[in-house]
């Protein structure tokens, strides 16, 4: 009776624990936001870093030249949408009218007879918003959006600087925390033996036991980078060329503003199954209203379907394999729980962070955080 208890204690101690945790992350986000992608370009630019270095490379040209694609990456990017954005708006008037029309025309085949949807005006409607607070909100989105990005740059420098002393803090940490409890035993085992021989004894073992916990936690960390880098950069690289993909097909078909669903495809497939669909619907939706014919329609939504498969259903699995080994479940739920901490960012952060908390809690030796570990699993019982 005393174990249950005491069972139900500690969970229900780690429930508020973590409950308490995702409180602070949520309330913190514009801390922890920047500072968790600045760790993951860390990831990502670590390859090329660790390249530069084994050519003697100074670390300041490294980390300046790491800042410097990464604000031309940024910048193209943000090139790219804008200018986007501004084709866009000047087709607006003619496409509101196709979609007040077929809104109009569907609303009379159902029999709806609510005057808004009878006579149904788009650009009524957009006449009714407040486009001044929606201008003030853009741009205070944007000033926060440029404020945000300078932070992530601000702790990606300390990131880079810093790493190597992090890994040896918990290096020392780790290291005294495991080697404590074996360094009791080795004593309790050795109680009968003169003073000497313990010293003499004492030094070899323990010298074996830093050495093994200093290769597990070194595995560790290896695994965690390896794995990360190898989602980011993969990951980037298939939804860049899903999206040059859908671009170009598009384009050939002759649904206006291609680059934009091109650009859906690459940023809304960073977000798992929700980004996916989401990439999906939108450019099947506009091309009702530019065609406003369901076998254009039809052909669009058989594009994007063929290209969402190929790339995200079997060259995605080819390519990525089964290392990241996470239960698809896990990975859903994962979603909505970091959507709901950090909102968009949070469920394109989702996956690798979920990754990084599977693989250190395999290497414990907790029977609990196995059992964890294997409910996480795609496969079950096996480690990552």
């Amino acid at each position: 009776m005393k174990k249950e208890n005491n069972g139900f204690i500690k969970f229900f101690i780690t429930t508020i624990g973590i409950t308490i945790i995702a409180i602070v992350l949520r309330e913190l986000s514009h801390i922890f936001i920047p500072l968790i992608i600045a760790f993951f370009l860390y990831f990502f630019f670590e390859p090329l870093n660790n390249f530069l270095e084994s050519k003697k490379i100074p670390g300041l040209f490294i980390t300046l030249l790491d800042i410097a694609i990464t604000i031309l990456i940024l910048y193209t990017v943000g090139r790219v949408i804008f200018d986007s954005f501004v084709q866009f708006s000047e087709g607006f008037p003619e496409y509101s009218k196709k979609l007040s029309e077929i809104v109009r025309n569907v609303s009379k085949d159902l029999g709806i007879k609510d005057p808004f949807f009878r006579y149904f005006s788009f650009e009524k409607l957009v006449k009714s918003i407040d486009l001044q607070s929606l201008a003030g909100g853009l741009f205070t989105s944007t000033m926060d959006l440029l404020g945000s990005v300078l932070f992530v740059l601000f702790f990606f420098v300390f990131v880079l600087s810093g790493e190597k002393n992090i890994y040896e803090a918990i290096k020392s940490y780790y290291i005294k925390k495991k080697v404590k409890p074996e360094l009791k035993k080795i004593l309790e085992e050795k109680s009968g033996d003169t003073e000497n021989n313990i010293q003499n004894e004492l030094k070899v073992e323990l010298n074996q036991i830093k050495i093994q916990k200093e290769t597990e936690l070194e595995n560790t960390f290896k695994e965690i980078t390896i794995q990360i880098q190898k989602y980011i950069i993969t990951k980037f690289l298939i939804n860049l060329l899903a999206g040059g993909i859908t671009t170009l097909s598009l384009h050939l078909y002759g649904l206006d503003y291609p680059v934009i669903w091109g650009l859906f495809v690459f940023l809304f497939n960073f977000i798992p199954t929700i980004g996916s669909a989401a990439a999906l619907i939108l450019p099947v939706l506009f091309s009702a209203v530019q065609f406003d014919s369901l076998s254009s329609t039809l052909f669009v939504l058989i594009i994007m379907i063929i290209i969402q498969t190929v790339a995200f259903n079997v060259a995605e699995p080819m390519v990525i394999g089964n290392r990241l080994n996470l239960n698809p479940l896990i990975i859903l739920l994962s979603v909505l729980i970091w959507g709901y901490i950090w909102g968009i960012v949070g469920m394109l952060l989702s996956v690798p962070i979920t990754a990084i908390i599977k693989i250190i809690i395999s290497n414990s030796k907790s029977e609990n955080l196995v059992f964890l570990s294997d409910i996480m699993s795609q496969k079950r019982g096996t480690r990552v």
